[in-house]
């Protein structure tokens, strides 16, 4: 049985699909949830899905050690960064080499980088009048949203497409491809 760790800052829409996705699986199952967001609405989808979740702050992350035992104790096979809003440390990386990944509310390169996600993303997209955008899963590393590519598929934006249009868009492809990339991953 794989052994998948989430890390979310928000609403976890991502992380309850993914959770809801190996519920009786015999391959995966998602065994821990992390949260930098206290009062994330993740942890409420976690509570009712009764899989363990917990939050931390800055200092777990990167300036203690607490976040990486806590990581190494679960021996996760996948860490999976689902709407996470840190830069994720190098001290977890180097952990868990090949093992952390991210989904990106875009094309990438395009639309990447520090501060891009969210409605940032959908805004940026809307005001230079694109004709597609999409989402990125691909690894994590060092530097935001430049780590390789494993999965893209795009979707039309129209012009009279607004940034919550192409937000419900994006939303929608997540939820369709990202538990199937996540399952060949581990496969």
């Amino acid at each position: 049985m794989k052994r998948i760790v989430i890390f979310a800052s928000g609403s976890g829409s991502n992380a309850e699909n993914l959770i809801t996705f190996f519920h009786n699986r015999e391959n995966a199952s998602v065994i821990l949830v992390l949260t930098n967001n206290p009062h994330a609405k993740v942890l409420e989808r976690c509570k009712r899905l009764k899989v363990s979740a917990m939050s931390f702050n800055k200092i777990a992350l990167s300036e203690t050690n607490n976040v990486l035992n806590l990581l190494k104790a679960s021996e996760p096979d996948l860490i999976i960064l689902a709407g996470f809003l840190w830069k994720f440390p190098d001290l977890l990386l180097n952990a868990f080499p090949n093992k952390v990944i991210n989904v990106h509310p875009a094309l990438l390169p395009k639309y990447g980088g520090k501060g891009m996600y969210g409605m940032h993303v959908h805004e940026a997209v809307v005001a230079n009048k694109e004709t597609e955008t999409g989402i990125t899963i691909h690894y994590v590393n060092e530097h935001y949203d430049e780590g390789t590519i494993i999965f893209q598929v795009k979707c039309d934006v129209t012009p009279s497409d607004s940034a919550e249009d192409v937000a419900a868009k994006i939303h929608e492809l997540e939820m369709e491809h990202f538990p199937k990339v996540v399952e060949a991953l581990l496969s």
